[in-house]
């Protein structure tokens, strides 16, 4: 207690003998920073195919968390980069932001609209359009589940500064179906088809359009035939429907322009032909703009940050 009392006497006499004065800014802001992280200069851009089903690039700081239409779409990497992308129905007005330590940056985008034709497709096996077999209804089921997890795949690469290019070399293929067109299929509405068919003879080798890792490889599924998945990351997923022969097996690291398989009939199909697609997370994407759309994008933000 005497203690107590002597400390409090000597706080008395040191507080009459030295006023207490104001801290200089200097003192106060030192003391700030040691405690918090400096306010940053968060900025955002972002350039490709502003369309239904377009992807693009975004460059920012490194880190960054990335909101596409308010939805947490990951982050960009050590680089600054971000891949984005809008579904099929998007309508006309894109919002893009970036956030990182309290500072938000963001971009709105005007969405193209694009219009979509019915397609009708005929000929194909019942049992593939409305299947009633309880061991197929089954098989569907054990394939979904492979598929889905597969697209969980978030690979820390950058396939997509690449560029992208046909799978098909086109001295041999033809587009014979377009991205996003309705399907009828066998006089049954169907959902839209989100594949960019190029038809060529069974066996034509089938190329990465960019490197990346494969996350699936199975020879004979039940709609796809020989099927094939690459993340070529953040989670930009192509796949290529319908091979006769499977080339590469999961986990494989590919370079674009690397044979993965041959064009085959397999599957839900009338002929020969390849069925590319492209998902980005949840939403479909058209693989046909990709081509000149990520490497207009990254020519456009190389040395943006």
């Amino acid at each position: 207690m005497k203690a107590l009392i002597a400390t409090l006497l000597l706080a008395a006499c040191a507080a009459g003998e030295a006023p207490a004065q104001p801290q200089a800014p200097a003192t106060a802001n030192a003391r700030t920073s040691a405690h918090a992280p400096a306010p940053i200069s968060l900025t955002l851009h972002c350039a490709g195919a502003f369309t239904q089903g377009g992807v693009g690039l975004c460059r920012t700081a490194p880190g960054a968390q990335i909101y596409v239409d308010g939805v947490a779409s990951g982050e960009a990497d050590g680089n600054g980069w971000a891949v984005i992308g809008f579904n099929r129905e998007h309508d006309a007005s894109g919002a893009i932001e970036a956030r990182l330590n309290g500072a938000t940056a963001s971009q709105t985008v005007a969405i193209a609209p694009r219009q979509f034709d019915i397609q009708r497709v005929n000929g194909l096996p019942q049992q593939t359009v409305t299947p009633t077999d309880p061991a197929i209804i089954a098989r569907i089921q054990r394939e979904a589940a492979v598929k889905n997890a597969a697209f969980q795949s978030l690979a820390p690469i950058e396939g997509w500064l690449d560029g992208f290019v046909r799978p098909i070399d086109m001295n041999v293929g033809v587009v014979t179906g377009a991205w996003g067109n309705q399907r009828i299929l066998n006089g049954v509405p169907s959902s839209p088809h989100f594949g960019y068919d190029i038809a060529a003879p069974i066996g034509t080798p089938v190329h990465a359009p960019a490197s990346g890792v494969v996350t699936l490889a199975q020879t004979d599924t039940f709609y796809e035939g020989g099927l094939v998945f690459i993340d070529h990351g953040q989670g930009l997923t192509t796949m290529y429907l319908h091979m006769s022969r499977v080339d590469v097996h999961v986990g494989d690291r590919v370079t674009q322009g690397q044979v993965i398989g041959a064009v085959g009939d397999r599957g839900r199909a009338t002929g020969p032909h390849l069925c590319w697609r492209m998902k980005w997370r949840d939403r479909q994407l058209d693989p046909s703009v990709a081509m000149s759309a990520l490497n207009d994008a990254r020519a456009q933000l190389a040395g943006a940050r």
